[in-house]
């Protein structure tokens, strides 16, 4: 177990690292899109700017988030900290949509008023801008898959990329046509990207936050799984949620014969198998009741005890 947590530890390390060198290289880069932008009347290479802005803070928070996530439990946090990094993805996806939302106003302004845009600054700006945040987003690739807060700070480096992509070919429209305010209109249709890819992240950061059922958990099927093991002669009080993306809990009340205890105790081993091979669940709390013992309900309420 020491092992498998020190892994753990050092792959929270590396990436917290890889995250610091992204936020690094973005920084420099914000400095000099802002003064290019600026010069070229571009609101898309501002935008990305901005973006690339709230990148830094993403960047910067994600870091902290996979440092703090990596402290072991103690007599305050007895879970850990693995929730640190949802409430971290949960603000960033917010930024987001923030920027989104600013981005819709700028552009609509600028449909109403276009500026000239330098399409030349902007083609080259943003060909430079588009490999730098594609560059900085696989640095921090390896391990998003797995974890919500990681997922958030690519997410906004890939949409980084693809604005950045976007204002190129704004500027090459520009060149060849003339047209000024294909530039905002470049910028809506990111934010309207941004916003989408965005959804799913905050809605998994709250569906964890709120200790909802895993959406890949079919609840019924893990109650007939449970009573498909050996010695379960039913199942209450059932509680599946997750403390972070790749961290699933359950606990339950299980029913059995009037066993011993060795008896009970392989029956507990061979539930927690099951879970853990069937529905990567490795915490779970199960408490064992002879069979005379009537279950309440499925799921138990849990009610608020007020005393006047």
């Amino acid at each position: 177990m020491a092992v498998h947590s020190h892994t753990h530890s050092h792959s929270r390390n590396v990436n917290a690292q890889r995250m610091l060198l992204a936020l690094g290289i973005t920084l420099a880069f914000v400095f000099f899109e802002v003064v290019a932008g600026i010069y070229a009347n571009s609101l898309a290479l501002l935008t990305d700017a901005g973006h690339n802005v709230t990148d830094v803070i993403a960047l910067a928070l994600s870091s902290y988030a996979l440092r703090v996530a990596s402290r072991p439990a103690n007599e305050n946090k007895t879970f850990g900290y693995h929730r640190v990094g949802i409430v971290v993805a949960l603000v960033n996806g917010l930024s987001l949509v923030l920027i989104s939302l600013y981005i819709f106003y700028e552009a609509a302004q600028r449909l109403m008023n276009p500026l000239v845009v330098e399409d030349s600054i902007l083609i080259g700006v943003a060909l430079v801008a588009f490999f730098v945040n594609a560059g900085t987003a696989l640095l921090v690739l390896r391990g998003s898959e797995n974890d919500l807060n990681q997922r958030s700070a690519f997410l906004h480096l890939a949409g980084d990329a693809v604005a950045t992509l976007g204002a190129f070919l704004a500027g090459i429209g520009i060149f060849f046509t003339g047209w000024n305010w294909l530039d905002p209109l470049a910028s809506i249709l990111i934010a309207a990207l941004i916003l989408w890819n965005v959804g799913g992240i905050a809605r998994e950061a709250l569906d964890i936050l709120l200790e909802s059922t895993p959406r890949d958990v079919d609840v019924n099927a893990l109650v007939r799984a449970i009573r498909n093991v050996r010695g379960v002669r039913g199942v209450h009080d059932l509680h599946v949620w997750s403390l972070a993306q790749n961290l699933r809990a359950l606990s339950a009340h299980i029913l059995t014969d009037d066993v011993t205890v060795s008896q009970g105790a392989q029956v507990q081993r061979e539930v927690n198998a099951m879970l853990h091979e069937k529905y990567g669940i490795a915490h779970a709390t199960l408490q064992l009741e002879c069979v005379g013992c009537e279950p309440d309900a499925l799921y138990c309420e849990m009610q608020e005890h007020q005393h006047n």
